[in-house]
């Protein structure tokens, strides 16, 4: 009960504010629970900018947004305000946030949202997701592992887990009681699944898991953890034959390592994680054996769009933060904000940032609408992430030697903007691996055309890759468009 949930935690003042614009806007919040009303419908093209517009991007409203997700918004904003922020420092110094702040983020109706109320999640949509992922990269406090917990971890037992794991975890992760982490990296193998060693065997009905695990975000105050495992040794590809298995906290065999000191990120807690002899019952498994590697792709584009959308929001945060400065930092006797050369260093970023805004954005239409697909996510990730390095660094010089003490925002934001895109699965592949993929989607698709793939841009847009290879009749057609050829492609069938 998404809509409600969030009006119980509103001021009066709000709750009347709220009620009047679901009267004067017609907002059928019920149906929009379960996701059955078009966007469309409520998002009104003209709306007036919210109070909140003229503190970050005074770019004008985004139309991507109807007037239920302002007044959550406004919510979402407080609540880091008032129960993260203030303790942000501290825990910084201990390298975990408090669980105290899970359950109160679970009492806001912030956990799960995305995930159908039926299952036991809010019932919201991916708007209202992607909402909570900026505000919480707007208060720049990286501590609290929401995004991952609610978008990574539990879509994974939403989409494939068996009745009885839904019963099981979404309602107490939803209410912030059960935390969960998703364990794949292991000291040789990141983004290279090949070399993943921790095996699980069968015995009888139960498996036998065996091995380590380590740069575990939440993985230190987990409940549980998503752990990815190889299952037959035999498969062509050690990528076809890797299962998931949920494994709880306390489970015979299963430890915790150190709680790993990072450059950045400092309280959000990553662990290392062992296994000997962790002997599982079959209800363990997620899903199918041996399919995890085709669950782990599927739930990619989400992944990276919500680092997408956290590394936009962290640059609208940084570009903030160094306008406020050089409008008051004095130099020669004037601002540095009236020096030219500053001058049009805000230009060129404010312009980077308001053409990231409109893509990722876009990649937000897409991913409501299921279309939004792996290649394009991975431009997204990458793209936000290199805009994020690109931001902080011109904000750390904008701001000198200030910029360098951890004081200032600006210094926080610079360091932790490292890491989106260079780390690999814990952060939805490095940069380097998103472009290979791209690289070899494009490859693939002008081999079997024959025709440069830029030469098709104009015609099909950011779909193009998809467009190409449903024209070539070398994928179905639900995979192309999910509309019944509204793309205006005529498919002449199975190429020779």
């Amino acid at each position: 009960m998404f809509a409600l949930k969030a009006l119980r935690s509103f001021s009066p003042a709000t709750k009347n504010v709220y009620l009047r614009s679901k009267q004067a806007f017609t907002v059928n919040i019920s149906r929009m629970q379960h996701g059955q009303v078009q966007h469309e419908e409520t998002a009104a093209p003209f709306r007036p900018e919210t109070p909140m517009a003229k503190t970050l991007m005074d770019i004008g409203t985004r139309r991507i947004f109807s007037e239920e997700h302002d007044l959550f918004r406004k919510n979402v904003r407080r609540f880091f305000q008032e129960e993260v922020v203030p303790y942000h420092a501290q825990w910084e110094k201990a390298g975990e946030v408090s669980r105290e702040v899970w359950k109160k983020a679970g009492e806001h109706g912030l956990l799960g949202i995305y995930t159908p109320e039926e299952h036991g999640g809010i019932g919201g949509d991916l708007f209202s997701a992607a909402i909570v992922w900026e505000e919480q990269m707007y208060c720049n406090c990286t501590g609290p592992g929401f995004s991952l917990h609610s978008e990574i971890v539990m879509p994974y037992i939403s989409h494939y887990g068996s009745k009885a794991q839904i019963e099981h975890y979404i309602p107490q992760m939803t209410a912030g009681k059960y935390i969960g982490a998703i364990a794949m990296t292991e000291p040789g193998a990141g983004s290279d699944l090949q070399g993943m060693k921790t095996f699980a065997k069968k015995d009888g009905t139960d498996w036998i898991l065996n091995g380590s695990k380590v740069f575990i975000s939440n993985g230190w105050i987990s409940d549980m953890v998503i752990v990815a495992a190889v299952t037959n040794r035999e498969a062509k590809k050690v990528a076809h034959g890797i299962s998931l298995f949920l494994v709880d906290s306390g489970t015979k065999g299963f430890q915790k390592g150190r709680k790993l000191e990072k450059l950045g990120l400092k309280a959000q807690d990553t662990a290392e994680l062992f296994f000997e002899n962790v002997r599982l019952p079959a209800e363990a498994l997620l899903g199918h054996a041996n399919k995890g590697f085709y669950y782990l792709m599927n739930e990619l584009p989400q992944e990276r769009l919500s680092i997408a959308v956290m590394a936009l929001a962290s640059c609208e945060f940084m570009f903030e933060e160094t306008r406020n400065y050089v409008m008051q930092r004095k130099a020669f006797g004037r601002t540095i904000a009236d020096l030219q050369v500053v001058q049009h260093k805000l230009a060129e970023l404010k312009t980077d940032i308001c053409v990231a805004r409109a893509f990722i954005d876009s990649c937000l239409q897409l991913h409501s609408t299921k279309n939004l697909d792996s290649s394009t996510a991975s431009m997204a990730k990458y793209w936000a992430s290199d805009l994020q390095n690109k931001v902080a660094t011109q904000c750390l010089q904008l701001h000198g030697g200030w910029g360098y003490m951890w004081e200032y925002p600006i210094a926080k934001g610079t360091i932790e903007s490292t890491l989106t895109s260079c780390i690999t699965v814990w952060y939805g592949a490095c940069n380097a691996s998103c472009r290979k993929t791209l690289q070899r989607i494009v490859r693939a698709a002008e081999k079997i055309i024959g025709v440069s793939l830029p030469s098709l841009q104009d015609i099909y847009g950011t779909c193009l890759t998809r467009k190409a290879l449903c024209i070539a009749g070398h994928t179905a057609s639900s995979v192309c468009c999910h509309q019944g050829g509204d793309c205006g492609v005529s498919r002449p069938g199975p190429a020779d």
